[in-house]
């Protein structure tokens, strides 16, 4: 029960939160229904006006009871705005029982003391039996509405969802989803007509229990339930309990009414202001004060909220790292601000195989203290240069999004996007190691760069090199080109993207910079066999060199110093072995790809001065 309980106690900080009608908390005993109608009454029940909603202001708080909050077939009436079936008792063909269920909750509602004006000048039209004649004399039926995609789709109509708006003189708040008053009339009437009590687990009082738990948890039209338990005569409680349905409430862990209806209504305004979704995925974290919190989900653009170019990191050289793990520890200092270190936050997953039930696949209680500081190190460990587009390159940590489709391309299926980011939240919560099967994968794809587009390939290099470093933390794997790591994998790496850099350089000269290297069309090659592949790309360097010997003799100069300097480093053994390279020959082909780049960029102004001249 942690987890409810601690979305009960975070109901009224999500309220205090909430500005604007769109986005507050529901009531107790109300849930948004969409609408396709709004009726305006005067305030004796006097038919005015109707007119058909937009799709962006179609959301309509509504009274409700707790089986019809839940009603997914059978008949149970809503008290004040519902459909046509029910309301309008001069629908053709209609069901007389749906009406006279209607209309019965409503005069309850409305001869008891917590009865409101509005709500009675509803229940006065209601009964005179004429809104079917006056929506179609309004040419409002047959109704078409829009879905998400802008397609036009016909409402039945008894499908068709009232809401109510009446006005009276001197008052500015005529529509009954607005009105506070009549809101908690309603509140206060559903507690008092519903007193069967029971212990609540939770609180561990006597309060009305809840025996109809809420859906509309991810969307409006979600229909999965955390609770549920409706099934009293058929197999699924047989056999667990002494005397089924009589001693349900003796032998299981009752919830109280409101503190269902408060859990559930905080969650999904949770999930509505700050869920990560995927599909049926949701992924949610919040602290219990309702103070802000980091999305652990999040990349470090995301998290940043900027835009750094590796250009200014190269600049830096040995000190990228240091000046990266600045920038991102004013950003989490900026968190730890506002938020105590003993502050109680919460980490949820949620996910469904089914349409009606709802699972939570990942539950953690932290500290503030706590989160904050595996977030810091989640983005600090897998902090690499990323290039994910002209307008988007900076250091830091790919989101578990991309680094799914580094692993299984763009147009990755959703149970692998789904399974991807469940693996990769321990990671970044708990402090797990990064899956090996998943680093392997992103590695592979990085490495048959020919199958990739150039820009979809500088991404996956990014999002791989990240992985690999945070994923062998131990090894302490810089950002910058390491001199000093002589092992076989990081050293063939360098010598790739020098043998590139030379011949992209040789080509550029020659006007053909967009064709491809040998070393890139190779590159899959030479990480299964790295000697064999090497000695076939050399040999391809040789009418570039003479080229380069012609038009740059000091850049080819400095290239073939490069090369021996790599060479020099290897172990005799190390050079000669044609064993596959691991995923490390792509940190050093990164890295000494970059160190390249500003002489290449040198180069560039040299030449394009020579021309000039």
């Amino acid at each position: 029960m942690s987890w409810i309980q601690k979305l009960y106690d975070s109901y009224d900080a999500c309220k205090a939160n909430a500005v604007g009608s769109e986005a507050r908390v529901w009531p107790i005993s109300h849930f948004v229904k969409r609408a396709h109608v709004e009726v305006v009454l005067d305030g004796n029940g006097v038919f005015r006006r109707a007119r058909k909603l937009e799709r962006s202001e179609a959301p309509t708080l509504i009274p409700a009871t707790e089986a019809s909050a839940g009603r997914t077939s059978g008949m149970a009436a809503h008290p004040l705005c519902e459909e046509l079936s029910y309301c309008a008792s001069d629908l053709p063909n209609r069901e007389e029982r749906r009406f006279s269920e209607y209309s019965q909750k409503l005069r309850q509602w409305c001869t008891s003391p917590q009865a409101h004006p509005k709500a009675q000048a509803v229940l006065a039209y209601a009964t005179t039996g004429t809104l079917w004649a006056d929506l179609n004399q309004g040419q409002l039926l047959p109704m078409c509405v829009e879905d998400v995609r802008g397609n036009k789709t016909k409402v039945a109509d008894d499908k068709v969802f009232v809401r109510w708006r009446v006005e009276v003189a001197g008052d500015p708040c005529s529509g009954t989803w607005e009105d506070r008053e009549l809101i908690d009339r309603w509140t206060l009437f559903d507690k008092n007509t519903n007193a069967r009590s029971g212990f609540c687990m939770v609180t561990g009082t006597q309060q009305r229990l809840s025996q109809n738990h809420p859906r509309f948890i991810r969307s409006s039209g979600d229909g999965g339930k955390l609770i549920s338990a409706n099934d009293f005569d058929g197999y699924t409680f047989r056999g667990k309990f002494t005397d089924g349905k009589l001693d349900y409430e003796k032998q299981t862990c009752s919830v109280g009414f409101e503190v269902s209806q408060k859990a559930h209504n905080a969650l999904r305004w949770l999930i509505a202001r700050q869920g990560s979704r995927n599909g049926d995925q949701v992924i949610v974290c919040w602290a219990v004060s309702g103070k802000p919190v980091p999305d652990p989900l999040a990349g470090t653009y995301e998290l940043l909220g900027i835009e750094h170019n590796p250009e200014s990191a190269i600049a830096e050289g040995a000190n990228a790292g240091q000046a990266f793990a600045l920038r991102l520890n004013k950003a989490i200092a900026g968190y730890k601000a506002n938020l105590d270190p003993t502050e109680e936050v919460v980490v949820m997953g949620l996910d469904s195989a089914t349409p009606g039930r709802l699972a939570i696949t990942y539950y953690r209680e932290l500290r503030g203290s706590e989160l904050l500081a595996r977030i810091e190190s989640w983005h600090l460990k897998c902090a690499w240069p990323q290039n994910f587009g002209k307008n988007a390159k900076f250091i830091g940590a790919p989101s578990p999004r991309d680094i799914a489709q580094a692993a299984y391309g763009r147009r990755l299926d959703e149970r692998l996007d789904k399974a991807a980011r469940e693996r990769l939240l321990p990671c970044i919560v708990d402090g797990a190691p990064v899956p090996h099967d998943l680093v392997a994968s992103v590695a592979r794809r990085a490495i048959n760069r020919i199958a990739l587009e150039p820009w979809e390939w500088e991404k996956f290099l990014g999002i791989a090199c990240a992985l690999l470093k945070g994923k062998y933390i131990e090894r302490n794997y810089q950002m910058t080109l390491e001199m000093d790591r002589t092992s076989r994998d990081y050293l063939y790496g360098r010598l790739l993207a020098v043998a590139e850099h030379i011949e992209s350089r040789a080509l550029y000269l020659a006007g053909e910079a967009k064709r491809e290297t040998t070393a890139a069309r190779l590159m899959q090659r030479f990480a299964d066999r790295p000697h064999s592949t090497w000695r076939t790309i050399e040999l391809s360097l040789v009418p570039y060199m003479v080229r380069l010997r012609n038009l740059r003799p000091d850049f080819l100069h400095v290239m073939k110093r490069e090369l021996d300097d790599v060479t020099c480093a290897f172990e005799p053994n190390d050079f000669t072995r044609d064993g596959a390279l691991s995923g490390e020959f792509l940190l050093g082909y990164h890295c000494q790809r970059q160190k390249l780049r500003p002489a290449e960029r040198a180069s560039e102004d040299v030449a394009s001065a020579d021309d000039q001249n």
